[in-house]
């Protein structure tokens, strides 16, 4: 299962950043690819959605559950659908700051996008978690 990671720090409040990113009605403001949420039912651990995401052009649904969830901590959410994933936000205090780390593992059934694409893909998925991350710095430092 592929995965990646990244982390960036944020000048603003560690339950500032945890609440923004584990808000899913926000992933379309910040999360690069993220078309849209709904759906959203409950919070913390249990919490469930439905999300559209484009990946290389390809409009992909699927639903996610919250499976790990400690308040200004860390959060998990595993996905499942045309693409299943899962991914997790941890912040971490920094003086003042926060860094924010975000890890995503993930598979995608090959006959979906096909093998070059898949390759294709990753390169561009791990570019996109950076877009992501300065994505929330500037919501959250604006």
């Amino acid at each position: 299962m592929p995965s990646y990671e990244n982390s960036i720090v944020i000048d603003a409040a560690l339950s500032d950043v945890f609440s923004y990113v584990n808000e899913p009605k926000t992933f379309p403001d910040w999360v690069h690819g993220m078309i849209d949420v709904r759906h959203v039912i409950g919070a913390g651990e249990g919490q469930q959605y439905e999300w559209t995401f484009k990946m290389v052009g390809i409009q992909l649904r699927g639903q996610s559950v919250a499976v790990n969830y400690v308040q200004d901590e860390c959060a998990a959410y595993q996905s499942i659908g045309m693409i299943e994933s899962i991914w997790t936000n941890i912040v971490e205090p920094l003086g003042q700051k926060t860094k924010l780390i975000i890890k995503v593992e993930y598979s995608i059934p090959t006959p979906v996008l096909g093998k070059l694409a898949e390759a294709i893909m990753l390169r561009r998925n791990r570019r996109g978690l950076d877009a992501t991350l300065l994505n929330v710095k500037e919501v959250l430092e604006a």
